[in-house]
């Protein structure tokens, strides 16, 4: 097994660096999110940070690189309040992908790729049309992660649109139905599929010893 120390670590080849660390992590969400500008430009971005925040209230949160430079996402929402989340599948992940291409702000993502806007009644932010899981988000609030300049936005589920096929009797979404994507490093993607399943766990009845 390679052994990487922080200081190999620190020491890598710029690319070779960013392409380890984004990757041991884990297979993340794909996720594309949807804004629009003050004047009415549409933005849909490709992220693989999205997480659960919690079921109560619905909350999510995920991370943005450092507002050094342009991020239309970010001042989207910070201009508007509202954004959406919606999952990528296997049909649109090219598009998807390109949606990483830093483009000015007066350019919007969907005029370049394949994939089209869609509003849903009294939102005003764009949701990426066909996906199988679609979130209107909320903004709440956000924290700085001092170690290294990024933003943890948390936002709130305000409407959570999911395909009926995908929907089980406890509530889960089956996603693997929809084909949907996760992310591997920075652009490496896969289509998971479920296996199994298992019930919520609580602890084995120890037998005492006489």
């Amino acid at each position: 097994m390679k052994h990487f120390s922080e200081a190999d670590i620190k020491n890598l080849d710029h690319i070779y660096k960013i392409n380890l660390i984004n990757s041991c992590s884990g297979y993340k969400s794909a996720n594309l999110i949807g804004t629009v500008s003050e004047d009415g430009i549409e933005n849909v971005a490709v992220f693989s940070s999205v997480t659960h925040i919690g079921s109560s209230p619905a909350m999510l949160g995920f991370f943005l690189r450092p507002t050094t430079v342009i991020r239309n996402t970010y001042d989207n929402i910070k201009a508007s309040g509202f954004y959406t989340i919606n999952h990528i599948h296997k049909n649109i992940i090219s598009d998807a992908h390109h949606t990483s291409a830093k483009y000015k702000s007066e350019i919007s993502e969907f005029d370049v790729t394949n994939l089209n806007p869609e509003y849903k009644p009294k939102f005003q932010a764009p949701f990426v049309k066909n996906a199988p899981v679609q979130l209107g988000m909320q903004y709440v609030e956000e924290y700085d992660i001092k170690t290294n300049n990024t933003i943890l936005v948390v936002g709130k589920i305000v409407g959570l649109y999911v395909n009926d096929n995908l929907i089980e009797d406890d509530g889960f979404i089956n996603l693997s139905k929809a084909e949907v994507a996760a992310i591997n490093g920075l652009d490496g993607y896969a289509v998971a599929e479920t296996k199994t399943r298992f019930g919520y766990q609580r602890p084995k009845a120890l037998i005492q010893q006489s």
